[in-house]
């Protein structure tokens, strides 16, 4: 089903939510403006301490890129979360979520929104402390490695409309934000929409 043809819930830029979403759903996430990232925090309904690892996420996939008929794996080597549909074909999941220290270490920025800081505040009704809160993948998120091994952030290569769609192998807690960083989205923070289905 086309993304406009669903009813889409909007984060607005620089916030974000948390929901469960049953084996067998699918999260549809949609970058409305192009050029935005959301991250994606993903945990076992059934034992929040298993949780998505970016690590265990290289091992099986062994690739920093991931899309359509890949998946995202939980710290215990289970399949969390499978890519069914992507329009974009980059995304991250090797750098963790911007968070209020980051700003302040990275860009001397205090009090900054963060995705850390949306995530805790979204999944602290599940009983999820901020310190869970380590892996995230990043839809829509453009990052590169050059020859000498540094990682270099690009502008996300969505465009307006563009979606990825996430099938839940497990029931899971979800975390989502419209991602905090200007730094990270071509210099502006912009919105996010999402459905299940």
């Amino acid at each position: 089903m086309s993304i406009s043809a669903l009813k889409l819930e909007r984060l607005h830029p620089q916030t974000g939510t948390a929901f469960v979403l049953e084996r067998g759903q699918s999260l549809h996430i949609a970058s409305p403006t192009g050029e935005q990232v959301a991250d994606v925090a993903a945990f076992s309904l059934d034992d929040p301490r298993e949780s998505f690892s970016a690590g265990r996420t290289l091992d099986y996939n062994a690739s920093i890129y991931i899309s359509t008929g890949d998946a995202l794996y939980s710290n215990r080597s289970a399949v969390m979360l499978a890519i069914v549909k992507d329009d974009v074909g980059r995304h991250d999941y090797l750098l963790t979520p911007c968070s209020e220290k980051m700003f302040e270490l990275l860009r001397g920025r205090y009090g900054h929104p963060s995705c850390h800081g949306n995530l805790t505040a979204a999944l602290a009704r599940f009983g999820i402390q901020p310190d869970a809160i380590s892996a995230t993948f990043n839809a829509f998120m453009s990052v590169t490695i050059d020859a000498r091994g540094k990682v270099h952030i690009e502008p996300p290569l969505s465009k307006p409309g563009d979606e990825i769609v996430l099938r839940a192998e497990m029931d899971l807690i979800v975390g989502l934000t419209a991602c905090s960083s200007e730094h990270t989205n071509a210099g502006e923070c912009k919105p996010i929409d999402y459905c299940i289905t």
